[in-house]
């Protein structure tokens, strides 16, 4: 439920109201929009009188807000998050890009391919040091060590981490990790978005491979009821009847979740697509539909990549795809 208060009353008489409709079991969150002062109310509002609310004399009005995602809802905050990640916002206008390998392959590797992506204009450093793969025989990451290196190559070149964590017995290893991603796999995984509801620290969560978008925003749900709010969404594509791609990316996702959620979208053209070939047009067009950021993975030798080669670009090509992402910003969608 929304209530839009005309003005804020004397502060005695709003502590008891808030007072009051939490002694009715629910949480209360002031929201300062540009234009007015709305109250968010999670929790069972069914009970509540809305008529009797619409009555009191700095209320302008009572809402309740149909969308199962009570939190993430843009009925629910009108004005778009801005999530400060390092000193660095993703959100409203301020388009970021994460950039680095699939996964982490030795301190040199990532070392090299985080000075090469930051002189292009990277603003975050992408690499897995936990590895999902489909084959229990594929390269499964350097797990531990994989996140001291991480933390070595943010220490060279001063970029923010983003990497994944797939169970919550990893999550004591995050503690110094800028960015914790949610794979595509772990879209659903309840108990982990729980458990990252639960931290303070920014959370990319990513649409799994045959989730709608509204599953994709009441995974983000689980993640803010828990009171974490710092999220950033992913558009990386799902899987469909075309093999052409590795995923099938519709970009029509970005301007939807724009009017459906306040949160952050980006898109990974590189998942979506698995063809490096196909990054640049696809970042390009991510870019002029309003996307707040791109994630791409970058390899400083792609073809002995030891995870996703083929969608990997070399850091020239990461080079000239930022140059024309650059140049079509100015004219992106923003509604």
């Amino acid at each position: 439920m929304i209530i839009k208060l005309k003005y804020r009353p004397e502060k005695k008489d709003f502590d008891a109201f808030v007072a009051g409709l939490e002694k009715e079991g629910l949480a209360v969150h002031e929201i300062d929009g540009e234009r007015f002062t709305v109250l968010g109310l999670t929790g069972d509002t069914s009970k509540l009188d809305a008529d009797r609310i619409r009555a009191l004399d700095f209320v302008s009005g009572v809402k309740r807000i149909q969308e199962p995602y009570k939190e993430a809802s843009r009925s629910f905050h009108p004005s778009d998050t801005v999530i400060d990640i390092s000193g660095k916002g993703i959100g409203a206008g301020n388009f970021r890009v994460i950039a680095g390998p699939c996964s982490v392959e030795s301190e040199e590797q990532l070392c090299g391919i985080a000075k090469a992506v930051k002189a292009s204009g990277a603003d975050f450093l992408r690499g897995g040091a936990f590895k999902p793969r489909t084959s229990p025989y594929s390269f499964q990451g350097l797990r531990k060590e994989g996140l001291r290196i991480l933390l070595e190559a943010k220490k060279l070149t001063g970029l923010p981490v983003v990497t994944e964590a797939m169970d919550i017995s990893q999550l004591e290893l995050f503690d110094d990790i800028d960015v914790i991603q949610v794979g595509a796999r772990n879209m659903q995984n309840f108990e982990l978005l729980k458990e990252l509801g639960k931290l303070r620290k920014p959370i990319l969560l990513k649409r799994g491979l045959s989730s709608t978008l509204q599953e994709l925003l009441m995974s983000a749900e689980y993640i803010m009821a828990g009171g974490n709010d710092r999220i950033i969404l992913c558009e990386r594509g799902i899987r469909t009847f075309e093999t052409t791609t590795k995923n099938t990316l519709g970009l029509a996702s970005v301007p939807l979740l724009k009017k459906m959620t306040h949160l952050p979208v980006i898109v990974d053209p590189s998942h979506a697509t698995g063809n490096a070939a196909l990054v640049k047009p696809m970042s390009m067009a991510a870019t002029a539909a309003g996307a707040d950021g791109l994630m791409i993975e970058v390899h400083n030798d792609p073809a002995n990549a030891l995870c996703d080669g083929p969608q990997a670009l070399d850091p020239a090509a990461f080079d000239d795809t930022l140059k024309a992402v650059k140049q079509i910003l100015p004219f992106a969608y923003r509604d």
